[in-house]
């Protein structure tokens, strides 16, 4: 405490650059306003803010405040030179978009439908801001890349267009718009990519690589015709956050022996299987760049290629020109490959193909969309594979899923409910073990998590196996016999690292839900 001989009170100081401000209270008060007036919310006490300041005894500020939060405003004292840095700090994890993009809409008078691309240089568009529309369409972007968001979402309805990104796999809104506005917000995203701004009625998909500050962004836009209006996603692909190690992935150390060699092997099929948006092809890389070397020879056929590989010969299915999985594989084999990665295999044809390819002394990689590890051989028969030739030539299967990190930033441990316990089978567990959730934060936008790792469970194809699925021996008892030779159940895989403080048993459960289904 020091004392103030004008107002002749004690305040309080406060060392900024060692507070974490509650993060409810920050967006009391815009970044602009903290950053001309100097001052830092840090907690509320019943209907009184608490309020870092360089100067307490400036009266303006603090009527101003009073007015802005309709609250009552106990000043601390803070350096002036830290406070600055704190304000930096906290409100660039701030999600004040919705603000930035209003001003913005206030500047749109009319459609906009003059739009100027920019210089375009070598792999990538410069976005210039020359009309208010392209600035809301860059803004969205770059707000996009800045959260760690993987999707934009503009849907259209009766009034107004909504706005939301998907974030560690869920989707936020953050915005809504008079729909006015979305023709020229899609047209600018479709000149964007090449496609065609006066289709309007039937579906469309581009792609744009865009430069923001010294990022390169690679966007797949997506267009789809609604009643009220084209509905637009767009993949945002920061190449710069890519994760290229398995052990980053969430692989444990358990696991990974036996992961390193099924996809060392010299021949065969690896299989990464699991539903959309359960991180598959991210895995795939990852491995593909664990076992990358100039001695081998790698050629890939995906849809879409995501990132490029060093040393890896990458190709896109294009259908127009009959450049689909089966003929692209079938191109590859003349090739003079080592190893394959098929981006996926979903019909006869493509099974077939990859088959031939790992029984010829290939090694072969692919996803198919399953499941779990055992039904992912129901899977390939329901496609009209032959059981032999599957057990012949697949050497593993590894089913995963992606759960939410917990926040570093605001961890703490609880006990959770003895009914959630005894639902996963640890009821006589509780007040033994212990268990982390996030209990929100401006760091994580108050929802508890940053991030997403995967959780995994590893079926290598055993002899017994094989002759199980041989005789066409129903998933469940080749998931008990994987088991005993000693498998580690996804669900087992994530319970773990609840235990180890990464995730929390909610979104185990979550993530694992259609197992038990």
């Amino acid at each position: 405490m020091i004392a103030n001989k004008q107002l002749k009170i004690q305040i309080p100081v406060v060392d900024i650059a060692n507070y974490t401000p509650e993060g409810s209270v920050l967006p009391l008060i815009t970044e602009s306003t903290a950053k001309r007036l100097k001052v830092l919310p840090l907690f509320m006490v019943r209907s009184t803010l608490v309020l870092a300041m360089a100067d307490p005894s400036d009266f303006m500020a603090l009527n101003e405040m009073k007015r802005e939060t309709k609250l009552e405003i106990y000043p601390v004292l803070t350096e002036a030179k830290s406070l600055q840095s704190a304000i930096v700090k906290y409100y660039e994890n701030v999600d004040t978009l919705q603000d930035e993009l209003g001003a913005i809409v206030k500047e749109i008078r009319t459609l906009d439908t003059d739009f100027t691309i920019g210089q375009n240089i070598p792999g990538r568009i410069v976005i210039e801001e020359t009309t208010p529309i392209i600035k809301l369409v860059n803004r969205m972007i770059k707000q996009a890349v800045k959260i760690k968001a993987s999707d934009i979402h503009v849907e259209p309805e009766e009034n107004v267009f909504r706005l939301r990104y998907r974030i560690d796999g869920q989707l936020q809104e953050l915005a809504r718009f008079p729909i006015n506005i979305l023709p020229s917000i899609v047209s600018r995203v479709k000149i964007l990519s090449g496609l065609d701004i006066t289709e309007t009625r039937a579906p469309q998909d581009g792609r744009a690589i865009i430069g923001i500050d010294d990022k390169t962004i690679d966007m797949r836009i997506s267009t789809y015709p609604t009643v009220f209006g084209e509905n637009l996603v767009i993949r945002v692909l920061d190449k710069s956050v890519l994760e290229l190690k398995l052990e980053r992935l969430g692989i444990t150390p358990k696991l990974m022996p036996h992961l390193l060699k099924v996809v060392q092997s010299a021949y065969g099929i690896v299989l990464v299987v699991g539903p959309t948006g359960s991180g598959k092809t991210t895995t795939m890389y990852a491995v593909l760049n664990t076992i990358n070397s100039i001695s081998k020879n790698i050629v890939t056929i995906e849809d879409p290629v995501e990132y490029s590989l060093e040393l890896v010969r990458q190709t896109q299915v294009n259908a127009k020109i009959g450049l689909t999985f089966a003929n692209g594989l079938r191109g590859i084999l003349r090739q003079d490959p080592d190893i394959i990665f098929v981006g996926e295999i979903r019909d006869l044809e493509t099974t077939e193909i990859a088959i031939q390819a790992a029984l010829t002394g290939h090694l072969v990689f692919s996803t198919v969309h399953t499941n779990d590890a055992p039904s992912t051989i129901a899977r390939l028969m329901d496609m009209g594979a032959e059981p032999f030739l599957l057990s012949s030539s697949i050497n593993a299967i590894l089913a995963q899923r992606l759960v939410r990190r917990i926040c570093s930033q605001c961890k703490e441990a609880y006990d959770p409910e003895l009914s959630l316990l005894q639902s996963i089978g640890l009821g006589k567990e509780q007040g033994k073990m212990k268990f982390y959730r996030g209990k929100g934060c401006i760091h994580c936008r108050n929802t508890g998590y940053t991030g997403r790792v995967g959780i995994f469970e590893l079926m290598p194809m055993s002899s017994a196996i094989k002759d199980m699925v041989v005789q066409k021996i129903t998933s469940e008892h080749i998931r008990e016999q994987a088991l005993n030779e000693g498998m580690i159940a996804m669900f087992d895989d994530g319970l773990q690292k609840a235990r180890d403080g990464v995730t929390t048993i909610d979104e185990v459960l979550r993530a694992t839900r259609l197992n038990a289904e």
